[in-house]
């Protein structure tokens, strides 16, 4: 790999670990399964990496004032101050669920919203959707810090590999970041209680997240 790729690869890595990041991951993966959070931390990082190459190519072309790219920012913190109401909004009402049931003499514990529970594909691709969909607008935030990168070491030249190499180094961190959101779903979130309680430290946590980054 070319020097470039790794820097950018270890670029994403510290990225990945800015706080807005890791709160969008706990806020979708909460309450999941392990293979359901790989996919939707895998989602999240593809989406990301995604938004940011589509913008920086735009901003190559198209000089856009740096007044106007400030509001990029709020794109994102507005994203995870929004989930953050959300996530309360559903605790304080009662309307987080959980259940149990067995498949093949194995017991699973289930979460949801609402009082019925789609355990269907679909509704697991909706939610991936979701959160390839937040990954590409929180990497509307990260545009002009990727550009002033990609300046530095490549002279604004934004290719797919260098934005591979990025996306790499973000999903690294977003999945190794979902397994222990995982493995606090299958040994914290085991009744009503702990499960309201931990959506609601999500959702306050994203508020705060989300206002500190307004500001």
């Amino acid at each position: 790999m070319e020097p470039t790729l790794y820097i950018l690869f270890w670029y994403g890595v510290l990225h990945a670990f800015g706080p807005d990041h890791l709160t969008a991951i706990a806020d979708f993966s909460i309450g999941k399964g392990r293979k359901k959070t790989l996919f939707i931390t895998l989602a999240f990082a593809v989406g990301h990496g995604v938004s940011l190459f589509i913008f920086a190519r735009v901003l190559q072309f198209i000089e856009i004032p740096a007044q106007i790219l400030s509001y990029a920012d709020l794109i994102s913190s507005g994203v995870i101050f929004a989930i953050g109401c959300y996530l309360l909004f559903m605790a304080a009402a009662d309307r987080i669920n959980i259940g149990r049931h067995t498949h093949e003499g194995k017991e699973h514990i289930h979460i949801w919203f609402g009082n019925s529970h789609d355990h269907s594909d679909e509704e697991f691709e909706k939610r991936t959707a979701s959160a390839l969909t937040v990954g590409a607008l929180m990497g509307i935030g990260g545009v002009r810090g990727m550009l002033i990168t990609l300046s530095t070491i490549a002279h604004n030249e934004v290719g797919p590999m260098m934005v591979a190499a990025f996306t790499m180094g973000v999903m690294v961190v977003f999945m190794g970041f979902g397994y222990i959101v995982s493995l606090i779903n299958e040994n914290l979130l085991t009744s009503r209680r702990n499960v309201r309680a931990a959506f609601a430290a999500a959702g306050a946590l994203s508020l705060v997240v989300g206002s500190s980054m307004m500001v």
